[in-house]
């Protein structure tokens, strides 16, 4: 078997990871095309104006196969935001969601950020038992109507 290595951001990721989501999403939680739209404009707006000196995006691939992204980007000086946390079905139960995340976490603490939070959904239970199996709080759950469908909206946080 191939072994799975992570690398920065490059050409084709963005489609890849615009699309990723977009149908991942429609079909497994029935969101409308405005998510698609939201992690276009992150994606975007990482392009254009992330700062590499503390933020970062990975693509997890085995050989030419892209399998995940997870991306750190700064939300302010102390503290960094995991975003695009994302493993294809065929990715997962293999830890590469636990070797992406800390990856992401260990990034943060090497750029002198002092804690980290995130925004998901409770529906995501794997990546929530993830996050609090390593040692991430839930700071808030919030039921919303987002994306065309009711969700529960929650926020994480881990001092780093």
């Amino acid at each position: 078997m191939t072994q799975v290595h992570l690398r920065n951001l490059t050409h084709g990721d963005i489609g890849w990871l615009v699309q990723q989501h977009g149908e991942a999403y429609a079909r497994d939680e029935g969101f409308d095309i405005s998510f698609e739209a939201l992690v276009a404009e992150i994606l975007a707006d990482f392009a254009r104006n992330h700062d590499p000196r503390g933020e970062r995006g990975w693509i997890a691939h085995r050989g030419l196969e892209r399998l995940g992204s997870i991306f750190c980007v700064r939300q302010d000086d102390t503290t960094a935001k995991l975003r695009l946390f994302y493993l294809v079905p065929e990715a997962r139960g293999m830890g590469l969601g636990k070797r992406l995340l800390s990856e992401c976490m260990g990034f943060a603490r090497e750029k002198g950020y002092r804690r980290m939070v995130l925004w998901t959904h409770q529906s995501h239970q794997s990546a929530c038992a993830l996050y609090r199996a390593t040692g991430w709080r839930e700071t808030r759950s919030e039921p919303k109507h987002s994306f065309g469908v009711d969700v529960v909206e929650q926020g994480f946080e881990i001092d780093l």
